[in-house]
Parts: C-alpha cells; sequence; structure tokens
C-alpha cells in the first residue's frame, strides 16, 4: 500500500535534485509524493544554511508539521518528521533539542540512507542522525531508475567546494569538492532524454570546477563534458549552474562559441565589485579579472547575457566599497541578479569580524543596488520585443489556458492558450516586456518538431 511524501525544499538548485532524488530511494518503500503536508506520512524539509532566514524559516516550518503529526497521532495514525540538507549537516543534534519531535536528522551526503534510517525508527520509535561525508557513495547507491522530470531535468555532476570564501558554509555543509564519473553522468542524461527531456541543466556548488574520469580513466573538465553531452540525438538545451570566476577557463569560454545547444545565459557570481572586500571575502580574484571573463565570453558569443549573486554589507564594507560595486553592475550590464544582505553564519570566518556593518545601512545600500539591477533588467527584456524566439513551454501559468515557457536567456515569456504545447520548444514572438517577465504568441500553428514527433 502506498504512502504518502511531502518534500519541501529550500534554496539552491542542488536541493531540488536532491529532492526528487529523495522521492526516488523511497519509491521502493512504497512512498509516493503529495503536494500536501497534512495528509503525508513522512514530511521531509531539505534545508538551506546559506542565510540565518533561511534556518529560522526550517523551525518555523517544523512547528507547522509537527501540529500534522500529532492531528494523525490522534486518529491513529503516524507521520515521521525528516530534517535534511545545510541546515541539518550544521546543526545536527541541535535540532532534535529545538524539535524532539523530529525523527531523522540527514545531511545532504547521506539521504542515500533514507529508507535505512526510516526502517530504523520504525523499528525503535527513537529519532536517528547520519551526517556522514561519503560523496561517491551517495551517487553508487543512487536508484538508477529515476522519475521523469518532464522537459528540463537536473543533473547533478559536482559537489562540495574547496574555495573557502570566508562568508560561506557550503565546504562546512556539502564537503571538499567531488567529481561525478563521466559515464555515470551520460546515463543519467541519457535516461532522462529518454524520459522526454530536451534540456539538460548540470549542476555543481562550483559546477565549472568539474573534474571527472572519463571510460579512459583520463580526467576531463566541465568543457569536455559539454562536447560529449550535446552530442546526445534530441538535447536541444545545456546549462550549468553555479558556477566560480576562478574556474572559468580558455576550453570552457571557447566551448560558448562552439557547442549550438548550450545556452547563452550564464549565472557567475561576483559577490562584490571592491577589490578590498573581494580580498576580504577570499574570492581571489579581483573585479578587473571578472570583467575580463565577461569581455572574453561575449567575444567568444555576441550573444552571452549574465546574472550574478551579490552581497552587500560585508563586514568592513565602505561606501566607497559599494560604489566600486555599483561601477562593476554599470560596466558588465546584467541581465539579472541576486541581491542578498550579509548574512553571518556561525563558523564562518566573516561572522567573528569586529566591522559588521549597521542592518540600516545594509538595507539602504541593497535598496540602490537592486534598482540598478531592475533597471537592466527591463532594458534587457524590452530587446527581445518584435523578436521571435526559441521558448521551451515548461509549466501552467495562472489563468485557464495559460503557459510559461523560457527564452535561452532564462526569461519567463507567457503565452495565451498554448496548454496543448506543454513540454515542446515553440518559436514565439515577444510582444511585451516586463521587469521579470515576456508576453508573446506562438508564430504560426505548428511548434518546432522536437525529437521523437517527426514522422
Amino acid at each position: 500500500m502506498s504512502k504518502k511524501l511531502y518534500i519541501k525544499t529550500y534554496g539552491c538548485q542542488m536541493n531540488v535534485y536532491d529532492s526528487t532524488r529523495m522521492a526516488d530511494v523511497l519509491a521502493p518503500l512504497g512512498y509516493v509524493e503529495s503536494d500536501s503536508a497534512e495528509d503525508a506520512d513522512l514530511v521531509i524539509l531539505n534545508t538551506c544554511h546559506i542565510r540565518e532566514k533561511a534556518a529560522e524559516k526550517m523551525y518555523s516550518d517544523l512547528g507547522r508539521a509537527r501540529l500534522h503529526k500529532v492531528a494523525h497521532g490522534e486518529q491513529g495514525k503516524r507521520t515521521l518528521i525528516a530534517v535534511a540538507g545545510c541546515t541539518a549537516q550544521a546543526e545536527g543534534e541541535e535540532i532534535l533539542a529545538r524539535a524532539p519531535y523530529v525523527d531523522v536528522v540527514v545531511g545532504p551526503q547521506s539521504y542515500h540512507t533514507l529508507p535505512d534510517l526510516i526502517k530504523q525508527v520504525e523499528a525503535t520509535q527513537k529519532s536517528v542522525v547520519n551526517l556522514d561525508f561519503v560523496e561517491e557513495a551517495k551517487f553508487d547507491l543512487l536508484p538508477e531508475s529515476l522519475q521523469p522530470q518532464g522537459s528540463g531535468a537536473f543533473v547533478s555532476i559536482q559537489e562540495g567546494c574547496d574555495k573557502f570564501c570566508t562568508f560561506c558554509v557550503v565546504p562546512y555543509t556539502r564537503g571538499a569538492e567531488f567529481s561525478r564519473p563521466v559515464d555515470a553522468i551520460m546515463r543519467e542524461v541519457e535516461t532522462h532524454l529518454k524520459q522526454g527531456a530536451i534540456e539538460i541543466t548540470l549542476l555543481g556548488q562550483n559546477v565549472n570546477a568539474y573534474h571527472g574520469l572519463d571510460e579512459a580513466g583520463q580526467e576531463i573538465g566541465l568543457a569536455a563534458l559539454i562536447k560529449k553531452i550535446a552530442q546526445f540525438d534530441g538535447i536541444e538545451r545545456i546549462r550549468y549552474t553555479t558556477s566560480h570566476p576562478r574556474d572559468m577557463d580558455d576550453e570552457l569560454i571557447a566551448v560558448h562559441g562552439e557547442v549550438k545547444n548550450l545556452m547563452p545565459m550564464l549565472h557567475l557570481p561576483v559577490q562584490s565589485g571592491s577589490d578590498r572586500i573581494l580580498k576580504a571575502m577570499n574570492r581571489k580574484h579581483t573585479a578587473a579579472d571578472y570583467i575580463a571573463i565577461i569581455e572574453r565570453l561575449r567575444s567568444a558569443r555576441p550573444d552571452m547575457a549574465f546574472s550574478s549573486d551579490f552581497i552587500v554589507g560585508f563586514p568592513s564594507e565602505t561606501d566607497a566599497d559599494f560604489e566600486d560595486t555599483l561601477k562593476l553592475v554599470e560596466t558588465v550590464g546584467f541581465a539579472g541578479s541576486y541581491v542578498f544582505k550579509y548574512s553571518p553564519r556561525p563558523g564562518t570566518p566573516a561572522a567573528e569580524k569586529a566591522e559588521q556593518v549597521p542592518d540600516d545601512v545594509m538595507d539602504e545600500r541593497m535598496q540602490r543596488l537592486m534598482k540598478l539591477i531592475s533597471t537592466q533588467q527591463l532594458r534587457f527584456n524590452r530587446q527581445t520585443v518584435g523578436t521571435v524566439q526559441p521558448v521551451l513551454i515548461e509549466r501552467l501559468g495562472r489563468k485557464d489556458g495559460q503557459v510559461i515557457g523560457k527564452t535561452p536567456w532564462m526569461q519567463s515569456v507567457v503565452i495565451e492558450n498554448a496548454v496543448h504545447m506543454m513540454g515542446r520548444l515553440v518559436d514565439v514572438r515577444i510582444d511585451e516586456a516586463y521587469e521579470f517577465s515576456l508576453k508573446g504568441e506562438i508564430v504560426g500553428q505548428q511548434a518546432r518538431i522536437t525529437r521523437g514527433e517527426a514522422a
């Protein structure tokens, strides 16, 4: 008899991928995913630890899950609660101290053990914790069977981080950098393609630091891996995220001009435009280094567009440092970016610095930076008005008959009366542009013919 599984995912795309794989490993136990925690037999919170608010939100959600657990207990049913992901890895036993009703705490490198952990809880009626770092074993022990992800699928190729940026907890929660073997990645990509995916997004904490072994036992980088994946029949789009400027080597830059189905949108976090702050962050690149990378990528592929991450209010950031960030944004011209106020994370070097920036100063800087980026994003979107763009229809919109798809540059496009085109790549004339979306109409009556549809 099937049991209902509810997974709430916080944070990055790596967590999204991990959540799908948790569902895969639990399927043999009879768990079927549900959209609601209210009737779930197992609730998993797959957590993020990058910012303090994400961790506090987890505890708030745990409180709601506890109410469902109590209500089910009164009906003679049992609901299990599990905390997975980076907050689980960072806080471990502290989670059980604050929320003793939690049954399982499991780190991001150990979720393949979920079936055994759940059986252990059911047998002993006691909470269990697994925070082991066994990256390769995790991938080796994940089932080959994958749940279909639709037209776009995520594939994890690299985990962990060796950069040790002074603000970041990832090296402590995800461990050292580890790259999956090429053949394992290729098998997973092929499975997704057979299930109907036409876009593959390669994931990693530092995805462009990938250095996996190929079938001959030779180490290859991300550029060579992309070339191999591009040879699959039927793959329309390839993306990768998230990258570090230090790992944008010559071969990877060149591949953007060589592989047609590698999309011309790159998320490349810079964090600050101040060399002094970048040094304090241990980023090991300068603002000039970053701008040079952008210029080289645009030379390799002129239609390249970029997004980034910025932290405002890093300890000791001055007005002059912040002005340097504004100058970098004006120089590059982004298609969109994420802006975060600095959040001290326990155990990171930056959290111990005495020169913390006042919250009101961070707020003011954040608003100024967001306004500049919003202006650039709207300008970029307006450039598409009147053009015809290939759009991959991914999901339903808010209104009946409405769908939403993505351009090569990750712009959301709203299209009316096109539910029958779900999962397809269609040509769309862009009629209107807003800051966060476009509106368009399918050109002609026919979508592009994608793999498996040709006569």
